[in-house]
């Protein structure tokens, strides 16, 4: 079996995921996959109707994210059609998940130069039309009886309770992970990989990190609220149904302690990112310098009442 090649890494900064809050929230989800698209093909002089698939990450495929977003971008960066290109959700996992089947492709032999990446809006969530289902099942109610699946915030806490993590230890964390992406920042280790997003009119909408906050504090942490104590108990149905009450079901005396709060819990951001795969073969016949190597992928689920401990 070969390897699979990263040849070369890039993506946007993060934007702040909220509503006229963060400067890529105008930005239209298509625009910002080919962004980062059309900088791959330009920084290895890519003949795009070479490019074997893409393969594309969305969780939230619904609204301005809906469809065939990773096919979308690649026409909208100019690529060949014959690039073809597909869109997956796995959740959080969506875009590691996209870089395994695009490394497996490559490794199998069936294609030789895949893109793998993907795209995420948070500040389109509830674009998306009709009022959607706030179950993780979509309304199956035989699959939640047997599977109850809160909101991710939730049950974060739970898991923080069931494995005695402290408020204090998880702002500790929240704190040294602030001070790293400071640091990483300041000394440009991102600067080779980031690239700018334009709006449509050719102005700059963002060319640097939104979200990091380098001047966290551990005192400023720990007067945050927990953010998800009152979510836990909102009524999700006619029935009264609430996110406490389905992770209820499977652990009946968890004393749920809310520990985390909007400054230690992962950021609302806007994003996108792609990574350039190919055969040694074909990076060889077309003078392509590898950044690193592939040489396994694994994945596999857990319990999805707690889903983040997989």
């Amino acid at each position: 079996m070969t390897e699979a090649l990263i040849i070369d890494g890039c993506r946007t900064p993060r934007g702040i995921g909220k509503p006229g809050k963060g400067a890529l929230t105008g930005i239209h989800p298509q625009h910002l996959g080919a962004t980062v698209l059309k900088a791959l093909a330009e920084r290895n002089n890519l003949n795009t109707a070479e490019v074997d698939d893409i393969i594309w990450g969305t969780s939230s495929q619904r609204g301005p994210q809906g469809g065939d977003l990773g096919r979308m971008a690649a026409l909208d960066a100019g690529y060949d059609v014959k690039a073809s290109a597909v869109t997956l959700d796995r959740f959080c996992g969506s875009g590691i998940t996209s870089v395994n089947i695009a490394a497996g492709s490559v490794m199998s032999g069936m294609e030789d130069l895949v893109i793998a990446g993907g795209t995420e809006m948070m500040s389109t969530f509830g674009q998306g039309g009709s009022a959607s289902s706030p179950f993780i099942d979509s309304g199956n109610a035989r699959l939640r009886e047997v599977h109850p699946q809160p909101h991710q915030g939730v049950c974060a806490d739970a898991i923080s309770t069931l494995e005695n993590i402290s408020r204090e230890a998880v702002d500790e964390l929240a704190l040294v992970s602030q001070k790293n992406a400071a640091k990483a920042i300041e000394c440009g280790h991102f600067d080779k990989s980031l690239v700018p997003v334009y709006k449509e009119d050719g102005t700059l909408a963002l060319d640097h990190e939104e979200f990091p906050r380098p001047n966290t504090t551990f005192e400023a942490l720990s007067e945050l609220k927990p953010s998800f104590d009152s979510l836990a108990d909102y009524p999700l149905d006619e029935d009264g149904t609430t996110f406490r009450k389905l992770i209820l079901k499977k652990y009946p005396d968890l004393e749920i302690n809310h520990v985390h709060h909007a400054g230690n819990s992962s950021g609302v951001v806007d994003g996108a990112a792609a990574l350039l795969l190919a055969s040694p073969d074909y990076a060889k016949a077309n003078g392509m310098k590898p950044r690193a190597k592939i040489k396994a992928m694994a994945n596999m689920g857990d319990s999805p009442t707690l889903m983040l401990n997989a």
